[in-house]
């Protein structure tokens, strides 16, 4: 958790894991519901600086003692443009944007292309899909079973480190407030299950802009391996 990995990263490695699959398989599936990373694997990076650890850990300082708002501030000022759509509540993209504008003296937005890399495999994405409502109900229960096997647990472990990026996340965020005294128990579950509703809301809109995606119902199976057999051959 100590450690910085970047989606730049992750596309490094995950090739390099493809590479060597590929020696063995057809075919390979990748999974997951992360869109940056899922865009990374398929279409790649802008090839932006490498972290400065310094300047991290003083963003992440502020970000610990002042909140996300002074960073959002310093964000339009120094990247209007990447302001506008930058998800403001997610404190990793914030903070890495205003490092790498403090970093290079640029604005972030100029320095991302959005021109994808040609892979040298053939890509086909299918996006599962179900009702809201037993989305929802699901995503519910699943926090109630995360705490039985002891999530609070976890987090408590962890929440010395928890000016690290890898804990800004669903889950370990609402415990810390509860830890601190800010919400109780129930609140921090609740609020849990009500950001991580909101986090797959924001992950189907993201797909929903991906045209290449076939989708498919929850329960479809038999069509969704028909789709992929017809497509690989």
């Amino acid at each position: 958790i100590r450690e910085n990995f970047s989606c730049g990263e992750f596309e490094v490695r995950a090739l390099d894991l493809l590479n060597d699959l590929f020696e063995k398989h057809d075919t390979v599936i990748a999974v997951g519901g992360s869109g940056l990373y899922v865009r990374a694997l398929c279409e790649g990076m802008d090839d932006l600086p490498h972290t400065d650890e310094k300047l991290r850990w003083e963003l992440n300082n502020r970000f610990e003692h002042e909140g996300l708002a002074p960073l959002l501030e310093e964000l339009q000022r120094l990247d209007p443009e990447y302001y506008e759509v930058v998800d403001r509540n997610n404190p990793a993209r914030v903070l890495r944007a205003v490092e790498v504008c403090l970093q290079t003296r640029r604005p972030y937005s100029s320095l991302r292309t959005g021109m994808p890399r040609k892979r040298d495999f053939k890509i086909i994405k299918i996006g599962i899909d179900m009702p809201r409502e037993e989305l929802y109900d699901r995503i519910n229960r699943r926090v109630d079973s995360m705490m039985a096997a002891g999530l609070e647990e976890e987090a408590r472990a962890v929440y010395p480190y928890r000016r690290f990026n890898s804990l800004q996340t669903v889950g370990y965020k609402e415990l810390f407030d509860f830890f601190d005294g800010k919400i109780s128990r129930d609140e921090a579950v609740g609020l849990i299950k009500r950001n991580t509703r909101r986090y797959a809301k924001r992950q189907l809109t993201w797909f929903r802009r991906d045209g290449e995606i076939r989708w498919f119902a929850n329960d479809a199976f038999d069509a969704m391996v028909k789709y992929v057999l017809d497509n690989t051959i």
